[in-house]
C-alpha cells in the first residue's frame, strides 16, 4: 500500500483496525466525554485567548448539549448565564477586538443579545407543552434552531476577536503554495449517476449537500490546497473512490492507475503537486510540517484540529512519505463510541483542515462511484493567497 490509490494508508499501529470504523478522540483520559460538534472544535481552534468569550461559548454549548437531552431547566440556566456573560463582560470582550472590526462585532453582538428571547420564549414555550406532545416537538425543534443561530452569531463574533496581525509562518520550502490565511467555506453536491437515491434513516434524498468550514488558521497549506482546488472546479464531475463506513473519499483522477497519476498536476507542469503533512499542535507557536507528532516524540500531544467530529476532513497521502498529499481528501465517518478516549489514531498523522457543519450525517449513505455535481467555494475566497 504505498499508492495514493490506496490513499489513507494504515502503518502499524493502524493496522488492526483497518477492517472496521476507526475513531479519534482529543480527551486524554478514559470516560472524558469526546467534543464531537464541528462548530464547538471550530470555535476552539481560533487562535484567541479569551476567558470571557470562552465562558459563555461554554454556557451556549452546555445549552445546546442539554437541549439534546432534554434537560430543559439546565438549558434555561444555560441561556440566562449566557446572556449574563455577555452584558456584564461587554467591555472586556471588546478591548480584544481590533479597531478595524469594532463596528461588525457591535453588530454581532446585538444579535446574539436578540438571539436570546426567542430562545428563552422556545425553552417556555416547550416546557409548558405536554409531554410527547406534537406542541412539544415543534418547540424543541424551535428551540434547537434558535439555539443554533446563537451559537453561529457567537462563531462570527469569536472570529472578529483574531488579531489583525496573526499570520502562520510558513517554511521557504514550500514557497509557491496556495494558502489560505483565515478561513473559508466550501459547499459541494454529491448525486448519484443512475438517479437512485440516497436513502438515511429510512428517508430518501435526490442529492447530498454538504457545507465545510476549511481552516486556514491551523492548517494554511493543506486547506490553501483544497480550496484552490475546488476554485479551480478539480473536484467537479469526479467520483467517489471509496466508502467503506470509515472514511469516504474521493480526488483521484487515476484510479484504475493507467497513468500512475494519482494527484493535481498544475497546467505547464508534468508533476503532481504535492502539499506537506501539516499538524497544528496545541501549546504550539509554529505548525509541524514534514513529520508525524510520533516521529517528532510527541505522540501524546493534543492536535489543535482533532479527527472527532463526524465529516471531519483530512487529506490523503502515502503511507511512509509524510510530504505526499496532493488532492486526495477524505471525510472521517466518526463515531465517538467506537473509540475510547486517548486512543486517536489519526491525529498528528494525517492532516485535518476543516469540517462538514452542515450535511455531515448525509455521508452515511455515500458510495463508491456516487459523483460531485458541483463544488464552489461560497465564502473566505479572498483568504486564498499565492506567495
Amino acid at each position: 500500500m504505498s499508492t495514493l490509490a490506496v490513499a489513507l494508508s494504515f502503518s502499524s499501529p493502524l493496522a488492526a483496525f483497518a477492517d472496521k470504523p476507526l475513531t479519534s478522540s482529543g480527551s486524554s483520559a478514559a470516560g472524558t466525554r469526546v467534543n464531537s460538534d464541528p462548530e464547538s472544535l471550530l470555535r476552539y481552534g481560533l487562535p484567541i485567548n479569551s476567558k470571557e468569550v470562552r465562558d459563555i461559548q461554554g454556557s451556549v454549548e452546555s445549552a445546546k448539549s442539554n437541549l439534546k437531552t432534554r434537560r430543559l431547566n439546565f438549558a434555561k440556566g444555560d441561556v440566562n448565564n449566557a446572556k449574563t456573560q455577555l452584558v456584564s463582560n461587554k467591555d472586556k470582550l471588546f478591548k480584544q477586538i481590533p479597531a478595524s472590526r469594532k463596528e461588525a462585532a457591535e453588530a454581532t453582538y446585538a444579535k446574539m443579545l436578540a438571539d436570546i428571547p426567542p430562545l428563552e420564549a422556545a425553552l417556555n414555550e416547550e416546557t409548558s407543552s405536554g409531554s410527547g406532545s406534537l406542541q412539544e416537538r415543534a418547540a424543541l425543534d424551535k428551540a434547537n434552531a434558535l439555539q443554533s443561530v446563537l451559537s453561529r452569531d457567537l462563531s462570527t463574533f469569536e472570529e472578529l476577536m483574531v488579531p489583525e496581525s496573526f499570520k502562520r509562518e510558513i517554511p521557504a520550502e514550500y514557497a509557491g503554495l496556495p494558502a489560505l490565511q483565515g478561513r473559508a467555506e466550501v459547499s459541494m453536491i454529491l448525486t448519484r449517476p443512475d438517479g437512485t437515491k440516497f436513502n438515511v434513516d429510512g428517508k430518501n434524498y435526490d442529492e447530498v449537500k454538504l457545507k465545510m468550514v476549511i481552516d486556514g488558521y491551523n492548517a494554511p497549506l493543506t486547506g490553501g490546497n483544497f480550496v484552490d482546488l475546488v476554485n479551480k472546479g478539480w473536484y467537479d464531475k469526479k467520483p467517489i473512490t471509496r466508502a467503506d463506513g470509515f472514511v469516504t473519499q474521493m480526488g483521484d483522477p487515476d484510479k484504475e492507475n493507467e497513468a500512475g497519476i494519482h494527484g493535481y498536476v498544475p497546467t505547464g507542469s508534468t508533476k503532481v503537486r504535492n502539499i506537506p503533512l501539516e499538524v497544528s499542535l496545541k501549546g504550539d507557536k509554529e505548525l509541524l510540517y514534514g513529520i508525524t507528532s510520533e516521529d517528532d516524540g510527541r505522540g501524546y500531544a493534543a492536535a489543535v484540529l482533532p479527527f472527532q467530529a463526524y465529516g471531519a476532513l483530512g487529506m490523503a497521502r502515502e503511507e511512509y512519505e509524510a510530504d505526499s498529499a496532493s488532492s486526495q481528501f477524505f471525510w472521517l465517518l466518526f463515531e465517538s463510541d467506537l473509540t475510547p478516549a486517548g486512543k486517536n489514531l489519526l491525529d498528528g498523522r494525517y492532516s485535518c483542515f476543516g469540517y462538514t457543519v452542515e450535511g455531515a450525517d448525509l455521508l452515511k449513505a455515500v458510495k463508491e462511484g456516487d459523483v460531485v455535481a458541483s463544488a464552489k467555494v461560497t465564502n473566505g475566497l479572498e483568504n486564498l493567497k499565492t506567495r
